[in-house]
């Protein structure tokens, strides 16, 4: 399965794969002078640059599309190109100055041709950082291969080189520009046909395609595919993955401008410029489609007259008491019990079924588990029951202890002597611990394998950047997932190592170890069919991921955000990195991964073999395929949803998923239906 995983890194540039039938683009707008760029503000307000007649000043203009029409908006400009929006504005990239203009139409000067460090010859592109609102300018010089550069600006105007001939001699005409995560530019060279990245820690270039013809416009799509168009091909490409050859999307425009991504109705918006139009084209793959239908199915409370031992929606001064299960699990055990988990420490167990009318408390533990809103990746993270509960009674759970600060602990406990429907809250046995700097980025996970082996979770220590670089550190456990064997003890601690763990006999490493590279996997679980272990590991900046986690992987945190370089020691591809097998972005699908599970349950065969999946933040729900033979994500269907926050998925002893939400009500456990 690693080799299969690591088949994904595919190698830089080589020739454009001419792939699939390409659907003929759809004419949105026209009766256009010389289009150049479109772009889409927050609003779904889609407006367009025209630089009009070339040989005339003052006559370019930024243009409002509304059903079909082309409509002023702002005008005066001379030779307006690069368009992007940020916040209320948009900033246009006008021959030697940068405009701002507001929502109104109205444009002053933001960066004129004085406040760059050489005059500037002919801006063409712009970029924007989402996060910090830093604009990158690109300069063609004279399109002869002479006077190229990218500038950055800042937030207040202040200009600088990013790059020039100087710094890189093979720089020829400098065009397209769009950030690659929040420390990675990417550029087209129209003269050369190459898209570079560049480092803007040390202006560092790679080249990452080539054979591009004239490239111009780039955009990412909310998943992560790079589109890219030729200018005087008239043609539109599509890079599936980084590393990954250039795909034949679109062709048959006159000239193929600075193109947008419309997240909402999966298409671009490609202005072509020599035909006086704005086109649209379907996002796809060709020859290597994703099914992104929704799934005709519905989302309802699975236990609807469920009330919960010992809680209540307020407490008695009046105020909110918020529940929040985050595990749900069976016991593995032919009782058919459901187990759920709270945050604050108490396990629930009832009947599976749904008119079940009342919860047992099976552990209570709130006396010692530290939980408190302020600080919520902390708390009850995590339950697993033995394999051979029905003999030993035994289950393993991992906390944040009141007593100690800056640790989680993974304990077991076993159930009571004289009564093996309840837990013993006496009988707790630590077996590992977990120190950090921080207060989140806890993890949490603790699931069996098919192995009988337990694996655990805990994220990179917290913070942002991962600044002690823990998920690089073999030597300690943080940012990691751990495979150990609780049914034996060495070493004076309460397990042992398995002789076939990737790292136990190198020295200086934790052979505690699975795998690394890991910022925070929220919920990873096995599939009970294949034995994989997938993982939601939760980013950072701009991309969320999924992973499917492998003996001695390394996930890439923090070299890599998802399939991304990240920070100033930010890489791209490499054979020694696993990428995840699916990305979404921050921008406009959601911020913060719910690793599910994989549907093996009876009630929705539909759905058997598909990952169910969510994000915390726009409680969207999903369920994708990864077929191996191919080597890739061949659907990621969404399922309508509440849009409520989703803590975890679980499973009951016959494989149905149930996904768990906070709830002021008690009905915080639901399950999809048809």
């Amino acid at each position: 399965m690693r080799q299969l995983l690591l088949g994904l890194a595919w190698v830089v540039g080589g020739a454009v794969s001419q792939a699939g039938a390409q659907t003929p683009p759809k004419v949105v707008v026209t009766g256009l002078t010389n289009p150049e760029s479109v772009v889409v503000n927050s609003q779904g307000q889609v407006f367009v640059t025209v630089i009009g007649e070339r040989e005339r000043d003052g006559d370019g203009a930024v243009l409002k599309i509304e059903q079909g029409r082309a409509v002023p908006f702002a005008s005066g400009l001379d030779d307006p190109k690069g368009l992007v929006a940020h916040e209320q504005w948009l900033y246009v990239a006008d021959k030697t100055r940068v405009w701002r203009i507001d929502g109104k139409g109205k444009a002053e000067v933001f960066a004129p041709a004085s406040a760059f460090p050489t005059p500037p010859l002919y801006f063409n592109d712009l970029a924007v950082d989402v996060e910090s609102g830093t604009l990158y300018v690109s300069d063609s010089g004279n399109r002869k291969g002479e006077g190229g550069a990218v500038f950055r600006i800042s937030p207040k105007g202040v200009v600088s080189r990013v790059l020039d001939k100087t710094q890189f001699p093979k720089l020829h005409t400098p065009n397209g520009l769009l950030l690659d995560g929040a420390s990675h530019l990417l550029l087209t060279d129209f003269g050369t046909g190459v898209v570079y990245r560049i480092k803007l820690a040390d202006h560092s270039v790679e080249p990452i395609a080539d054979g591009l013809g004239a490239p111009d416009g780039l955009a990412w799509d909310q998943f992560g595919r790079l589109f890219v168009t030729d200018w005087k091909g008239g043609r539109v490409f599509v890079i599936a993955r980084p590393g990954a050859k250039p795909v034949l999307l679109a062709q048959g425009l006159k000239n193929a401008a600075d193109l947008t991504v419309v997240s909402a109705t999966k298409r671009l918006l490609v202005p072509d410029m020599g035909g006086g139009t704005v086109v649209e084209v379907p996002i796809t793959v060709p020859g290597a489609e994703v099914n992104e239908e929704p799934l005709p199915l519905k989302t309802a409370v699975a236990f609807p007259d469920l009330q919960w031992a010992g809680w209540k929606g307020e407490t008695e001064d009046g105020l909110v008491h918020t529940l929040r299960p985050v595990v749900l699990t069976h016991a593995g055990d032919g009782s058919n019990r459901v187990f759920v988990a709270t945050q604050h420490g108490v396990i629930h167990a009832f009947a599976n079924d749904q008119k079940a009318t009342q919860t047992t408390r099976f552990l209570d533990i709130q006396d010692r588990v530290s939980y408190k809103d302020e600080t919520n990746e902390e708390g009850f993270l995590g339950l697993a029951f033995h394999p051979k509960f029905k003999e030993n009674g035994y289950f393993y759970v991992f906390y944040t202890p009141k007593s100690e600060k800056l640790t989680n602990i993974v304990s077991r406990f076993q159930v009571r002597k004289d009564d093996p429907t309840q837990a013993d809250p006496t009988s707790e046995l630590e077996i590992i611990r977990f120190t950090k700097p921080y207060w989140n980025h806890d993890g949490g996970t603790i699931v069996f394998g098919p192995d009988g082996f337990l694996y655990l979770t805990h994220g990179d220590g917290g913070a942002g950047n991962d600044p002690h670089e823990n998920g690089q550190n073999l030597k300690t456990l943080l940012g990691k997932v751990l495979r150990i064997d609780v049914d034996h003890k060495e070493g004076g601690k309460n397990y042992a190592i398995p002789k076939d763990n990737p790292f136990v006999s190198q020295a200086d490493v934790r052979p505690e170890i699975w795998a690394y590279g890991i910022r925070n996997i929220w919920r990873m679980a096995f599939d009970r069919k294949t034995g994989w272990l997938w993982a939601g590991e939760v980013g950072q900046n701009l991309w969320e991921e999924i992973d499917i986690i492998t003996k001695g992987g390394n996930y890439g945190w923090n070299l890599r955000e998802s399939l991304h370089p990240f920070g100033a020691k930010g890489v791209g591809p490499r054979p020694d990195l696993i990428d995840p097998i699916w990305e979404y972005s921050h921008h406009d699908t959601g911020k913060s991964i719910t690793g599910g599970t994989v549907y093996r349950g009876s009630r929705l065969p539909e759905l058997d073999g598909a990952y169910l999946y969510a994000d915390y933040v726009t409680g969207r729900l999903w369920a994708l395929r990864y077929d191996e033979s191919q080597r890739r994500v061949v659907e990621n269907r969404s399922i309508p949803s509440p849009g409520l926050p989703v803590l975890s998925f679980g499973q009951d002893e016959q494989g149905e998923v149930y996904f768990l939400t906070t709830t002021n009500t008690g009905q915080g456990i639901y399950w999809l239906t048809k």
